[in-house]
């Protein structure tokens, strides 16, 4: 079973950070998920009649995630924070991507909380995994792209593991070996604040209902944190 380390230098420069890992064992991917159509289905609905809408970039959960992107060099308007970028595809499209029942659990639950949210199958990571930062030597393969091989920048934020990394600019995107597909039953799903204070006790509640969406379709599930006093946690 892996560890998840957040990196001393990733702590040090963001003290305020806390990350929820959800874990699943046993999915079932191929069934239906009622409840997970109906979040994606309900947060439509209520963007349509002006209800809700998701947050956007002068919202201090996604702001803080700009001045992260900037310390470490990468421009968040070129290259958004997954959350930023899929409140932003919600707002114009209308509606959210259908990919699979995971990978839509946890799109539903980070664009409703304002939230970076990701996955790995377990199965596809090797070693250990930690948050820090990268030295420039790296490989990443990007989701949907098998053939392509990009070297993050020294000192960008990445997960990485045994082989390689897992996502660039720490949550702008997921890694093509690890990605989640109706066939993985093994995962850890990452839900991320950079300010515990404020913003705690809302991850803990995104993590608590993602967890729900997911247990009618597991074997069993299990919610972990990550933080500078407890850096590591094994999934």
């Amino acid at each position: 079973m892996p560890a998840f380390r957040l990196g001393t230098a990733v702590a040090d420069a963001f003290p305020g950070t806390l990350i929820a890992l959800v874990t699943a064992t046993g999915l079932r991917g191929r069934e239906p998920w009622p409840l997970t159509a109906t979040a994606v289905e309900d947060l439509e609905r209520r963007l349509a009649d002006g209800s809700w809408a998701p947050a956007d970039e002068t919202d201090p959960r996604i702001e803080a995630w700009h001045t992260a992107y900037r310390s470490f060099g990468t421009n968040p308007r070129r290259v958004r924070p997954s959350v930023d970028a899929l409140g932003r595809r919600l707002a114009k499209k209308g509606s959210l991507p259908r990919i699979n029942p995971a990978v839509d659990s946890y799109n539903a639950v980070s664009v409703r909380h304002g939230l970076p949210a990701g996955a790995f199958d377990l199965d596809r990571v090797q070693g250990d995994v930690v948050i820090r930062p990268a030295d420039g030597t790296e490989a990443f393969t990007p989701l949907g792209e098998p053939d392509t091989v990009e070297h993050p920048r020294p000192g960008e934020v990445v997960y990485v593991d045994a082989a390689g990394v897992l996502t660039r600019h720490w949550n702008h995107r997921d890694a093509h070996r690890t990605r989640v597909t109706e066939d993985s039953t093994h995962v850890v799903f990452a839900l991320e604040t950079l300010h515990a204070e404020r913003d705690g006790d809302l991850l803990r509640s995104a993590a608590e209902e993602l967890r729900t969406l997911l247990a009618p379709h597991a074997g069993a599930t299990a919610v972990h944190h990550l933080d500078p006093a407890r850096p590591d946690a094994v999934v």
